[in-house]
């Protein structure tokens, strides 16, 4: 692999005019097509195999037009102090506010109060109103979520605290184009500072943004035909970027290290790529099978999310290899700082100065096990909370306070009881029963008996008369643990109701689904990293030629994934240092956060990995001692990982300050684990193994070794092949 990489690099250094029109040209139709193709349906989120679930669909079967899956709006009403909500003049502020919703576009119900059962509470200061929409959460239009604003600002202006809950106001996810300027920002001043060379720096931002254009605007351009939805793009921009910068910032430190070995421009490039160009393959493999595993998780948009990545990184490689090259044409030999231009002729020969990454490697090889015990008791101490995990989908109890959703809940649960914002959804399908009032109360019953509900309401019944709902209201609120046991207490009774009664009773609305999905999530999430983790091994074994160091190269991960889950767990559900990047109310983690930081952290881990270890393996080919390859591998390669690492935790760093709860801790995830793997894993932990196990790392079976091809990542074939023809000429500025 490295004699081919390294001819399409030569190739593509000569070729560059050639190659970069190509890259524009492909990038200009992708744009046009993107620019005129259909919008992409909104695949919605979606749970197959779960009982929530199907619920939905039935209630969306036997319901027509009652939107299962619609948005809704709870006014929450509270009188004055001393006055009661029933009171003459509150109780028709109240009315007038309703009534002004009931013909509101979008809007398929409006209840009164005052008319539904329940709706007022019992010390008559609080009452709700419910709204229901045709258009789902997130595309509400503008004029009807100002409309109930407005109403509710009526209600505020007649002497009532009004606020407004449920997923109405929720509003599409933010593309994050803000958090990605000041990550791109970020970026350019560590790579600035790693290369000492504007031109240099500017070069892996450029093909980093080329790629992930071409990626989203395929993307968008075959969104309708493939049914990839507005938000599938949001991981393959965020990757896309990651990886993208990071190949080709490998790509141009082999480049600048060669020509400081006093090589011609054509040659530097053709062995950055035969080199780290063989890496950058191995390392967005990993990516690709990590992000492809994301389809046995069984989550339709969780999978389309993570294939659309994949292309991306698909194409953020194929940009490594031969635009970066091209780019090089152009720039040759200023891509090094000035001060080693002018001193043209000298050769300088890389990897005989004895930087930070040299003389951190030498500490390390001289006291491997003491620092090899002390990165995992640490990063074992910092796992520790992740044994307390708790999943969920945080709802409007985890919103800032400022916000009216929350504001709603609260008032809600000081009236109504916390169970109150996470009703239960029963459905009861008599279809082919003798009686079908009589086995819908018969369920209204056995509801009511159940410790733990609260209020149960009368079946309400469809036009066919074959199906009826009984929403049920927990004790406890949607978040906690036993509201979980009750939708399963409920569930098992199910077998026993269709026995006596002939009905089918499935627990569905918005609690039971979040319950699901965390249980889904769960389910999925060994299956997923035996996909991951098996995969990548054997990769790694064709890349290393190693048992051990592939082994050891995933249990480090799992380790720094760990301690990521034990930060989030610490900060978002124990509540340390909450206070300090604003997180006001502790709760359950994001059911998707495992297999996110999974499905992301293993990703860019074994990018660091692959660039790592390959330099490392590559000193010890050709002749070095297993303690001095560490060394050359670290004098090389450890400044720019750190760069690369820099780069990503400030990237996903500046998420922790958004207002979302979810973001949040999105941000504070994946950068504690990038922190934890780059610095902890891999700069430390890794070097102190393989010190450690010295030759025996670089162990392979005689049978295994004949069974797996020799990729020659770290391209020894370069140094034993015949001279190559001489250079083009070359019309650039050196």
């Amino acid at each position: 692999m490295a004699t081919f990489l390294y001819r399409l690099g030569r190739w593509a250094f000569v070729r560059r005019r050639l190659v970069t029109l190509l890259w524009v040209a492909v990038l200009a139709l992708a744009g046009v097509l993107a620019a005129k193709a259909p919008a992409a349906p909104d695949d919605g989120f979606s749970m197959p195999g779960t009982e929530a679930q199907k619920a939905f669909d039935l209630m969306n079967e036997r319901f027509p037009g009652g939107h299962a899956d619609g948005a809704s709006a709870r006014l929450v009403f509270v009188a004055p102090s001393g006055q009661k909500i029933t009171a003459g003049p509150n109780q028709q502020a109240v009315e007038k506010t309703v009534a002004e919703l009931a013909h509101g576009e979008q809007v398929t119900g409006a209840v009164d109060p005052f008319k539904m059962p329940g709706a007022v509470s019992k010390d008559g200061s609080t009452a709700y109103a419910t709204v229901n929409y045709s258009a789902k959460a997130g595309e509400v239009s503008k004029g009807a979520t100002d409309a109930l604003q407005q109403a509710a600002q009526h209600g505020r202006d007649a002497g009532l605290k009004v606020e407004i809950g449920g997923n109405a106001l929720m509003a599409k996810p933010d593309a994050g184009g803000s958090s990605e300027a000041i990550g791109m920002a970020l970026s350019a001043v560590v790579l600035v500072i790693t290369f000492g060379s504007l031109v240099a720096a500017g070069l892996p931002l450029l093909t980093a943004v080329i790629g992930v254009g071409l990626g989203m605007s395929l993307i968008t351009a075959f969104g309708s035909a493939l049914g990839l939805s507005s938000t599938t793009g949001t991981l393959a921009m965020m990757l896309g970027l990651a990886v993208g910068i990071d190949y080709a910032l490998f790509i141009v430190s082999r480049y600048r290290a060669e020509l400081a070995e006093g090589r011609t421009p054509q040659e530097a490039a053709g062995r950055a790529i035969g080199t780290a160009g063989s890496a950058v393959v191995f390392a967005g493999l990993t990516v690709v099978i990590a992000l492809a595993g994301l389809s046995v998780v069984g989550i339709p948009l969780l999978a389309k999310m993570g294939m659309a990545a994949a292309g991306t990184v698909v194409i953020a490689v194929l940009v490594a290899l031969t635009l970066v090259p091209a780019l090089l044409g152009f720039i040759g030999r200023r891509a090094l700082p000035r001060k080693v231009r002018k001193a043209k002729g000298e050769a300088q020969p890389a990897g005989t100065k004895e930087n930070g990454g040299a003389r951190w490697a030498r500490f390390i090889v001289r006291r491997p096990l003491g620092v090899l015990l002390l990165g995992v008791v640490g990063l074992g101490v910092l796992a520790a909370p992740a044994l307390d995990l708790r999943l969920g989908l945080p709802g409007d109890e985890a919103k800032p306070t400022s916000t009216t959703q929350r504001r709603a809940y609260d008032l809600l649960s000081e009236g109504f009881g916390p169970g109150f914002n996470g009703p239960l959804t029963v459905l009861v399908d008599v279809k082919g029963t003798a009686d079908p009032k009589a086995a819908a109360g018969q369920v209204e019953k056995t509801l009511s008996g159940v410790p733990g509900v609260v209020t149960v309401t009368p079946p309400m019944f469809n036009k066919a008369g074959d199906t009826a709902l009984v929403s049920a209201i927990p004790a406890t609120g949607p978040a906690e643990a036993a509201t979980k046991d009750l939708v399963h207490t409920i569930r098992g009774q199910a077998a026993g109701l269709k026995a006596s009664t002939g009905a089918t009773v499935l627990v569905s609305g918005t609690t039971a689904m979040n319950i699901d999905v965390s249980q889904k999530m769960t389910d999925a999430l060994l299956p997923y990293l035996a996909v991951v983790v098996g995969l990548a091994v054997l990769l790694l074994m064709v890349v290393f030629r190693s048992v051990l160091v592939p082994i050891k190269a995933a249990l480090g991960f799992l380790l720094s994934v760990a301690a990521a889950l034990g930060a989030v767990v610490a900060v978002f559900q124990w509540g340390w240092l909450a206070d300090l990047i604003g997180v006001e109310q502790t709760g359950p983690v994001m059911s998707m956060m495992p297999i996110f930081l999974i499905g992301v952290v293993f990703g860019l881990a074994m990018d660091y990995e692959v660039f790592l270890v390959t330099r490392i393996r590559e000193g010890f080919v050709h002749g070095e001692q297993p303690n001095e390859a560490i060394v050359t591998g670290f004098r090389h390669n450890a400044r720019v990982v750190t760069a690369a690492a820099f780069i990503m935790i400030a990237v996903f760093a500046g998420f922790i300050g958004m207002s979302e709860p979810m973001i949040k801790m999105m941000g504070l995830g994946l950068a504690a684990a990038v922190a934890f793997d780059a610095f902890v894993v891999r700069m430390t932990i890794v070097p102190a193994v393989l010190a450690l196990l010295g030759r025996r790392a670089w162990w392979l079976p005689g049978w295994l070794d004949r069974l797996i091809p020799d990729v020659d990542v770290e391209g020894s074939k370069l140094h034993t092949a015949a001279p190559e023809p001489a250079p083009v000429k070359e019309s650039v500025t050196v």
